[in-house]
Protein backbone atom coordinates (compact mmCIF):
# COMPACT_ATOMS: atom_id res chain seq x y z
CA UNK A 1 0.00 0.00 0.00
CA UNK A 2 1.28 3.41 -0.92
CA UNK A 3 2.10 5.91 1.89
CA UNK A 4 0.60 9.39 2.30
CA UNK A 5 1.30 11.80 -0.41
CA UNK A 6 3.27 14.98 0.08
CA UNK A 7 0.07 17.04 0.08
CA UNK A 8 -1.48 14.88 2.78
CA UNK A 9 1.62 15.16 4.96
CA UNK A 10 1.51 18.97 4.56
CA UNK A 11 -2.12 19.10 5.59
CA UNK A 12 -1.42 17.02 8.70
CA UNK A 13 1.50 19.28 9.67
CA UNK A 14 -0.73 22.36 9.20
CA UNK A 15 -3.46 20.80 11.39
CA UNK A 16 -0.93 20.01 14.15
CA UNK A 17 0.49 23.58 14.11
CA UNK A 18 -2.85 25.50 13.97
CA UNK A 19 -4.13 25.00 17.57
CA UNK A 20 -1.05 26.50 19.37
CA UNK A 21 -1.11 29.48 17.03
CA UNK A 22 -4.82 30.02 17.64
CA UNK A 23 -4.31 29.82 21.39
CA UNK A 24 -1.54 32.42 21.24
CA UNK A 25 -3.72 34.72 19.19
CA UNK A 26 -6.58 34.29 21.67
CA UNK A 27 -4.31 35.11 24.62
CA UNK A 28 -3.02 38.23 22.87
CA UNK A 29 -6.57 39.29 22.10
CA UNK A 30 -7.63 38.88 25.75
CA UNK A 31 -4.54 40.78 26.89
CA UNK A 32 -5.38 43.68 24.58
CA UNK A 33 -8.92 43.77 25.98
CA UNK A 34 -7.61 43.77 29.56
CA UNK A 35 -5.18 46.59 28.81
CA UNK A 36 -7.90 48.64 27.13
CA UNK A 37 -10.25 48.13 30.08
CA UNK A 38 -7.51 49.04 32.57
CA UNK A 39 -6.70 52.23 30.71
CA UNK A 40 -10.41 53.07 30.49
CA UNK A 41 -10.84 52.57 34.24
CA UNK A 42 -7.85 54.80 34.98
CA UNK A 43 -9.25 57.50 32.72
CA UNK A 44 -12.72 57.21 34.24
CA UNK A 45 -11.25 57.40 37.77
CA UNK A 46 -9.15 60.42 36.87
CA UNK A 47 -12.15 62.08 35.28
CA UNK A 48 -14.36 61.38 38.31
CA UNK A 49 -11.68 62.69 40.66
CA UNK A 50 -11.33 65.87 38.65
CA UNK A 51 -15.12 66.26 38.49
CA UNK A 52 -15.50 65.87 42.28
CA UNK A 53 -12.44 67.81 43.45
CA UNK A 54 -11.06 69.92 40.62
CA UNK A 55 -14.00 71.19 38.62
CA UNK A 56 -16.29 74.12 39.42
CA UNK A 57 -19.41 72.04 38.84
CA UNK A 58 -19.83 70.22 42.20
CA UNK A 59 -18.97 72.91 44.73
CA UNK A 60 -20.93 74.26 47.71
CA UNK A 61 -23.08 77.19 46.62
CA UNK A 62 -25.94 77.20 49.16
CA UNK A 63 -26.68 76.08 52.73
CA UNK A 64 -30.32 75.34 53.60
CA UNK A 65 -31.66 75.21 57.17
CA UNK A 66 -34.82 73.50 58.42
CA UNK A 67 -36.40 72.82 61.81
CA UNK A 68 -35.64 76.06 63.66
CA UNK A 69 -38.17 77.46 66.14
CA UNK A 70 -36.34 79.82 68.48
CA UNK A 71 -33.05 79.94 66.61
CA UNK A 72 -32.90 81.67 63.24
CA UNK A 73 -31.54 80.07 60.05
CA UNK A 74 -28.85 82.76 60.01
CA UNK A 75 -27.64 81.73 63.48
CA UNK A 76 -27.46 78.10 62.40
CA UNK A 77 -25.54 78.92 59.21
CA UNK A 78 -23.07 81.07 61.10
CA UNK A 79 -22.42 78.38 63.72
CA UNK A 80 -22.14 75.63 61.07
CA UNK A 81 -19.45 77.60 59.18
CA UNK A 82 -19.89 75.55 56.00
CA UNK A 83 -17.00 76.22 53.56
CA UNK A 84 -18.93 77.74 50.66
CA UNK A 85 -16.99 77.28 47.42
CA UNK A 86 -15.26 74.09 48.53
CA UNK A 87 -15.77 70.81 46.66
CA UNK A 88 -19.00 69.28 47.95
CA UNK A 89 -17.37 65.87 48.39
CA UNK A 90 -14.68 67.29 50.70
CA UNK A 91 -17.05 68.91 53.25
CA UNK A 92 -16.54 67.38 56.72
CA UNK A 93 -20.09 66.53 57.79
CA UNK A 94 -19.14 65.38 61.30
CA UNK A 95 -17.14 68.55 61.96
CA UNK A 96 -20.17 70.69 61.04
CA UNK A 97 -22.41 68.69 63.40
CA UNK A 98 -19.86 69.07 66.21
CA UNK A 99 -19.65 72.85 65.69
CA UNK A 100 -23.42 73.22 65.81
CA UNK A 101 -23.75 71.26 69.06
CA UNK A 102 -20.89 73.17 70.66
CA UNK A 103 -21.92 76.66 69.63
CA UNK A 104 -25.70 76.23 69.90
CA UNK A 105 -26.60 74.09 72.95
CA UNK A 106 -30.27 74.69 72.15
CA UNK A 107 -29.86 72.14 69.34
CA UNK A 108 -30.71 68.62 70.50
CA UNK A 109 -30.43 66.71 67.20
CA UNK A 110 -28.77 67.82 63.97
CA UNK A 111 -28.60 66.12 60.58
CA UNK A 112 -26.10 67.45 58.04
CA UNK A 113 -26.31 66.11 54.50
CA UNK A 114 -24.95 66.83 51.03
CA UNK A 115 -27.61 68.00 48.59
CA UNK A 116 -26.13 67.36 45.15
CA UNK A 117 -24.97 69.08 43.08
CA UNK A 118 -24.38 72.34 45.01
CA UNK A 119 -25.94 72.27 48.49
CA UNK A 120 -25.52 71.38 52.15
CA UNK A 121 -28.71 70.85 54.16
CA UNK A 122 -28.86 71.42 57.93
CA UNK A 123 -31.88 69.92 59.70
CA UNK A 124 -32.06 70.69 63.41
CA UNK A 125 -34.32 69.74 66.29
CA UNK A 126 -34.27 72.22 69.14
CA UNK A 127 -34.55 71.33 72.81
CA UNK A 128 -37.88 72.18 74.41
CA UNK A 129 -37.91 73.50 77.99
CA UNK A 130 -39.96 71.62 80.58
CA UNK A 131 -38.71 73.71 83.51
CA UNK A 132 -36.95 77.01 84.09
CA UNK A 133 -34.59 77.89 86.92
CA UNK A 134 -34.35 81.52 87.97
CA UNK A 135 -30.78 82.78 88.07
CA UNK A 136 -30.44 86.38 89.08
CA UNK A 137 -32.66 88.36 86.75
CA UNK A 138 -32.62 85.68 84.06
CA UNK A 139 -34.05 82.21 83.59
CA UNK A 140 -32.23 79.00 82.63
CA UNK A 141 -34.20 76.61 80.44
CA UNK A 142 -34.02 72.89 81.27
CA UNK A 143 -35.12 70.19 78.82
CA UNK A 144 -36.62 66.75 79.54
CA UNK A 145 -33.14 65.22 79.73
CA UNK A 146 -32.18 67.61 82.51
CA UNK A 147 -29.87 69.62 80.24
CA UNK A 148 -29.63 73.33 81.03
CA UNK A 149 -29.31 74.62 77.52
CA UNK A 150 -30.15 78.34 77.37
CA UNK A 151 -30.43 81.47 79.50
CA UNK A 152 -33.25 83.87 78.62
CA UNK A 153 -34.40 87.17 80.04
CA UNK A 154 -38.09 86.20 80.05
CA UNK A 155 -39.44 82.76 81.04
CA UNK A 156 -41.22 80.93 78.22
CA UNK A 157 -44.99 80.84 78.58
CA UNK A 158 -46.51 77.69 80.01
CA UNK A 159 -43.24 76.37 81.43
CA UNK A 160 -43.21 75.96 85.25
CA UNK A 161 -40.42 77.23 87.45
CA UNK A 162 -38.24 74.83 89.41
CA UNK A 163 -37.82 75.65 93.08
CA UNK A 164 -35.33 73.75 95.22
CA UNK A 165 -36.77 74.16 98.70
CA UNK A 166 -34.56 71.67 100.52
CA UNK A 167 -35.45 71.74 104.17
CA UNK A 168 -33.01 71.29 107.02
CA UNK A 169 -34.67 68.09 108.16
CA UNK A 170 -32.55 65.00 108.50
CA UNK A 171 -34.45 63.23 105.71
CA UNK A 172 -33.92 66.13 103.30
CA UNK A 173 -30.24 66.35 104.18
CA UNK A 174 -29.85 62.62 103.68
CA UNK A 175 -31.65 62.88 100.30
CA UNK A 176 -29.33 65.65 99.18
CA UNK A 177 -26.21 63.73 100.26
CA UNK A 178 -27.39 60.56 98.56
CA UNK A 179 -28.65 61.95 95.27
CA UNK A 180 -27.02 65.38 94.92
CA UNK A 181 -28.64 68.50 93.52
CA UNK A 182 -28.21 67.38 89.88
CA UNK A 183 -30.18 64.18 90.50
CA UNK A 184 -32.91 66.08 92.35
CA UNK A 185 -33.25 68.44 89.39
CA UNK A 186 -33.58 65.44 87.09
CA UNK A 187 -36.36 64.06 89.29
CA UNK A 188 -38.18 67.38 88.99
CA UNK A 189 -37.76 67.15 85.21
CA UNK A 190 -39.24 63.64 85.25
CA UNK A 191 -42.24 64.98 87.11
CA UNK A 192 -42.74 67.92 84.74
CA UNK A 193 -42.43 65.66 81.69
CA UNK A 194 -45.04 63.23 83.06
CA UNK A 195 -47.72 65.81 83.84
CA UNK A 196 -51.05 65.61 81.98
CA UNK A 197 -51.15 68.36 79.34
CA UNK A 198 -53.95 70.28 81.07
CA UNK A 199 -52.09 70.23 84.39
CA UNK A 200 -48.75 71.13 82.80
CA UNK A 201 -50.26 74.26 81.26
CA UNK A 202 -51.51 75.38 84.67
CA UNK A 203 -48.47 74.47 86.74
CA UNK A 204 -46.63 77.48 88.07
CA UNK A 205 -43.96 75.87 90.26
CA UNK A 206 -42.42 72.42 90.68
CA UNK A 207 -41.08 72.41 94.23
CA UNK A 208 -38.46 69.90 95.36
CA UNK A 209 -38.00 69.36 99.08
CA UNK A 210 -36.30 65.96 98.77
CA UNK A 211 -36.05 63.04 96.35
CA UNK A 212 -39.49 61.68 97.28
CA UNK A 213 -41.14 64.97 98.22
CA UNK A 214 -41.92 66.89 95.04
CA UNK A 215 -45.05 68.99 94.74
CA UNK A 216 -46.79 71.22 92.22
CA UNK A 217 -48.21 74.68 92.73
CA UNK A 218 -50.92 75.43 90.17
CA UNK A 219 -51.82 78.87 88.85
CA UNK A 220 -55.11 78.88 90.79
CA UNK A 221 -53.40 78.12 94.10
CA UNK A 222 -54.15 74.40 94.24
CA UNK A 223 -51.38 72.05 95.41
CA UNK A 224 -50.48 68.58 94.13
CA UNK A 225 -48.32 66.28 96.24
CA UNK A 226 -46.52 64.16 93.64
CA UNK A 227 -43.84 62.37 95.64
CA UNK A 228 -40.83 61.12 93.68
CA UNK A 229 -40.47 61.06 89.92
CA UNK A 230 -41.21 57.33 89.82
CA UNK A 231 -44.45 55.88 88.37
CA UNK A 232 -45.14 59.14 86.54
CA UNK A 233 -47.67 57.70 84.09
CA UNK A 234 -49.73 56.10 86.87
CA UNK A 235 -49.65 59.33 88.90
CA UNK A 236 -50.76 61.35 85.87
CA UNK A 237 -53.76 59.07 85.35
CA UNK A 238 -54.64 59.18 89.05
CA UNK A 239 -54.42 62.99 89.12
CA UNK A 240 -56.63 63.38 86.05
CA UNK A 241 -59.28 61.12 87.56
CA UNK A 242 -59.03 62.82 90.96
CA UNK A 243 -59.46 66.31 89.52
CA UNK A 244 -62.57 65.19 87.64
CA UNK A 245 -64.01 63.56 90.74
CA UNK A 246 -63.19 66.47 93.08
CA UNK A 247 -63.06 69.64 90.93
CA UNK A 248 -63.39 71.94 93.95
CA UNK A 249 -60.60 70.37 96.01
CA UNK A 250 -57.60 72.50 96.88
CA UNK A 251 -55.09 69.73 97.57
CA UNK A 252 -54.41 66.51 95.68
CA UNK A 253 -52.09 63.71 96.73
CA UNK A 254 -50.95 61.16 94.12
CA UNK A 255 -47.65 60.23 95.78
CA UNK A 256 -49.16 56.73 96.08
CA UNK A 257 -51.04 56.45 92.77
CA UNK A 258 -53.02 53.38 93.89
CA UNK A 259 -54.43 55.40 96.78
CA UNK A 260 -54.90 59.01 95.60
CA UNK A 261 -56.58 61.52 97.86
CA UNK A 262 -57.98 65.03 97.74
CA UNK A 263 -58.92 67.53 100.42
CA UNK A 264 -59.89 71.16 101.03
CA UNK A 265 -62.04 73.36 98.84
Amino acid sequence: MAGPTTAERGERQQESSDPPLARRRSRLSRLRVIIILAVALVLIGAGAGWLLYGSQWLRVERVSVAGTRVLTPAQVREAADVPVGAPLISVDIEAIEARLRQKLPRIDVVDVARSWPHGISLKVTERAPVLVVQKGGNFVEVDKKGVRFATVSEPPKGVPALELALSRSSSAAASLRRFGEVRLVREAVRVADALPAAVARNTQVVKVRSYDDISLELNDGRIVAWGSGEKGAAKARALTALMKASPDAGHFDVSVPTAPASSGS
